[in-house]
């Protein structure tokens, strides 16, 4: 038994990828929990697909260099969060109209860049379906930089989030920077899409920021037993999601939000509250 749990981690690039899921599981928990409260599952798979121009760019500037994408994936999501903000408030369109708007054209010029680099393809599918297993010493270093800045930030501001989500009203008159705030929640969002990016690809980037968080939402009365919920539930999916793509010999990120699902439907099972095998 005790060979069972320890030895897919005998290796270090295991214990990296290890590290690279349970940090992206626990971001992805957090701010997943905005992303399920504000109904902004569009948004986020938007996102995620968002990145596709960044990602292509720093592939071919930094001549495969994974340092080089990260940073451009991490403008090109920045860019993308805040065009889609500003694209509904000025040009006076629906919300998901702007959303949609912003994803397609991100998107086609992603697509059109790579296949201006027809030898990268390869290479570039890693950043579509994920590639824990590859993650380097650095790439751990950055993801585990940029998922702690994310955390802390939630962590600190989580009163004026909360507030411009349920009651924005009541955030201006009590004078909070309401467009700031959020504006700061798209870029956390952006972050954490980037995050995702090693672990579970762009492809299935919104299961992670769905899937835990709805766990969280079944069991959980409070936001803050939600968060914490959602936290366990994301670094579990990606612990034993890691065990297993080890035993199942199946790809990592896929085996990742699969145990994610799973974790779901048994919180649907049990849920105190939405029970599906519960008498009520």
């Amino acid at each position: 038994m005790i060979a069972f749990f320890t030895e897919p981690f005998a290796f270090p690039f295991m214990l990296r990828a290890l590290g690279a899921a349970t940090l992206t599981g626990v971001v992805c928990g957090l701010v997943g929990v905005y992303v399920v409260l504000r109904g902004m599952a569009f948004f986020g798979d938007a996102l995620a697909h968002s990145v596709l121009p960044g990602v292509a760019v720093g592939y071919l500037v930094g001549r495969g260099s994974r340092t080089v994408v990260f940073g451009w994936a991490l403008g090109s999501a920045a860019a993308a969060s805040l065009a889609m903000g500003a694209l509904a408030r000025r040009a006076k369109l629906k919300e998901d109209t702007a959303i949609g708007i912003v994803f397609v054209s991100m998107f086609a010029l992603g697509i059109a860049l790579i296949s201006t680099a027809r030898g990268y393809a390869v290479d570039l599918a890693h950043f579509l379906f994920g590639n824990v297993l590859g993650v380097s010493p650095l790439q751990l270093q950055l993801v585990a930089a940029l998922g702690g800045f994310v955390g802390l930030t939630v962590l600190v501001l989580q009163r004026g989030f909360l507030l411009i989500s349920f009651d924005p009203g009541l955030a201006h008159t009590l004078r909070l920077p309401v467009r700031f705030l959020h504006n700061l929640l798209l870029l956390l969002l952006a972050a954490t899409v980037v995050v995702c990016l090693q672990s579970v690809g762009i492809a299935l980037t919104l299961a992670m920021l769905v899937l835990p968080p709805s766990t969280g939402y079944l069991l959980a009365r409070r936001v803050a037993g939600m968060m914490v919920v959602s936290v366990l539930a994301g670094a579990l999916s990606g612990v034993f999601g890691l065990y297993l793509s080890y035993y199942a010999r199946i790809a990592a990120g896929p085996a990742v939000v699969l145990v994610g699902v799973g974790l779901f439907l048994l919180a649907l099972a049990v849920s105190p509250r939405r029970g599906a095998l519960l008498v009520r």
